[in-house]
């Protein structure tokens, strides 16, 4: 259809990257022309991503090249029956793209301009029932003056003239401006009514195209996927630690500043920490100490892609050189002279992830395969540390618990390091915690800890529990715990 009228639209580069390559999303838009500027997004979105859905008129299901794309709802009716809202929850549960008109209809005529008329809410609450950020993209254009006219004197029939005005816009080019996405947590605290915030998401999507800044806080999206074959290329070209049953390739690679395979780790970095409550805010996760590690990287052979990685820090080669500011948790913990040793004969592991659509299928133990290909080639390495960081969105008192319970079985008797920001068990917690874990068996303090946990609907970090568990008679030391805000 798009095509049929020669119909088109521009958006910057810059505003192209703000549309998420992956994980499930509700774009919002305002609607000033009808079906053209619904195509138009609805195109562009699928430049980025191909699984991207609109919630438009029903009768759009009669064209063959819509009809696996359209959530269809009953506009003109004003109802969304509620098999329609299971199937966008569907979609959105399924970490796909959603396109909504909050209006439900064409943007009219008023004082201050042309402009959506009231916002229905139910986006919000979808939004906040499948925990989806809120894309914002303001469309420019507008219909004619008899269209605006007749809406003004009688509103059926400008709804009649809809198809006429589509006519109008035949090699027309309206622009589009796509603002950062919205973490729906943010508006979850807000302290309003649904009313209040819709009307705040709306005046937020008009100030996008005057360039004002933003009235909610807004994250970064992340950054588009690299290409597969490139990465695919560059991993040949390093080390090939071993292969696992399920052809999975574990490989060791060295830092390039103009790497493809880098860009991805700290893109899918970001992707898994923020899915965990934690990540930078920013496009990539890449940071100073990435020039100066090896990278463990798992390789998905048959979809091309990065499962997941470690980094691993040569800590004897830093001392040779006199440079300890190359180690990582050194800007966390303060390292006591008796742990030159360690760091002689050790290495320094972290930034571990595995991206999420690969949860709960081995990845992290593939990972741990290929450590230990690394340390069968490097015997002089005795000793493996660094830091793991437990997320913020654990309630405080799981957090309390989990602190606790690793602090008695495996604190630090020899004061290796000290940290910068020790964390701090809240009072209200300390006295009922101590009556809990007896301190002499850990099998049985380690049920009392998962049933503690259950409690709050949490349960023991992964993190934690595989580095404990990893070493023969918890030859495993926790220094002073550092918290992540």
């Amino acid at each position: 259809m798009l095509d049929h009228f020669n119909f088109s639209y521009h958006v910057s580069q810059v505003d192209r990257r703000n549309i998420p390559a992956s994980g499930r999303t509700m774009i919002i838009a305002n609607h000033p022309l009808g079906a053209l500027d619904g195509l138009a997004l609805l195109r562009l979105v699928g430049e980025i991503r191909p699984d991207v859905k609109i919630v438009a008129n029903d009768l759009l299901m009669g064209f063959d090249g819509l009809r696996n794309l359209v959530l269809p709802v009953d506009n003109i009716g004003g109802r969304t029956g509620r098999q329609q809202l299971k199937a966008i929850m569907s979609c959105l549960h399924n970490e796909e793209a959603v396109i909504i008109f909050p209006a439900g209809e064409v943007s009219r005529i008023s004082p201050s301009g042309v402009k959506d008329q009231k916002w229905n809410q139910n986006y919000l609450k979808l939004a906040q029932k499948t925990n989806s950020p809120l894309l914002p993209v303001h469309i420019g254009g507008r219909n004619s003056m008899l269209f605006y006219t007749s809406s003004i004197v009688y509103r059926p029939l400008s709804t009649i003239q809809l198809a006429n005005e589509m006519f109008r816009q035949k090699n027309r080019r309206i622009p589009m401006q796509v603002g950062q996405a919205i973490p729906i947590q943010e508006l979850a605290q807000l302290p309003l009514s649904d009313k209040e915030k819709n009307k705040l998401v709306k005046r937020h999507l008009y100030r996008i195209a005057k360039g004002k800044k933003p009235l909610l806080k807004t994250e970064k999206t992340v950054e588009h996927p690299q290409n597969r074959q490139s990465i695919k290329h560059e991993l040949k070209q390093s080390e090939h630690l071993g292969s696992t049953k399920d052809n999975k390739q574990i490989y060791l690679f060295d830092y390039d500043p103009m790497s493809v395979t880098m860009k991805e780790i700290g893109r899918l970095r970001e992707i898994a920490f923020r899915k965990v409550g934690e990540g930078t805010g920013e496009r990539s996760d890449l940071d100073k100490f990435d020039q100066h590690y090896r990278h463990l990287i798992l390789w998905d052979e048959e979809e091309l892609e990065i499962v997941g990685a470690y980094r691993i820090g040569e800590v004897a080669r830093y001392m040779k050189e006199e440079k300890p500011n190359k180690i990582y948790s050194a800007e966390l913990f303060q390292y006591s002279c008796d742990m030159e040793p360690y760091f002689e004969q050790g290495i320094e592991l972290g930034r571990s992830f595995i991206q999420p659509k690969y949860w709960g299928k081995r990845s992290l133990d593939y990972l741990w395969y290929g450590i230990g290909a690394y340390l069968n080639k490097h015997p002089e390495i005795r000793y493996m540390f660094g830091s793991v960081s437990l997320s913020n969105n654990y309630p405080q008192a799981a957090k309390d618990f989990i602190v606790s319970f690793y602090s008695l079985y495996f604190s630090d008797k020899e004061h290796l390091a000290r940290s910068f920001t020790p964390y701090q068990v809240s009072a209200e917690h300390k006295d009922i915690i101590s009556g809990l874990f007896c301190g002499n068996n850990y099998e049985e303090d380690f049920k009392v800890l998962k049933e503690q946990l259950g409690h709050f609907g949490a349960s023991v970090p992964t993190l934690f529990k595989q580095y404990s568990e990893l070493c023969e008679s918890r030859r495993c030391t926790l220094l002073r715990l550092w918290r992540r805000c």
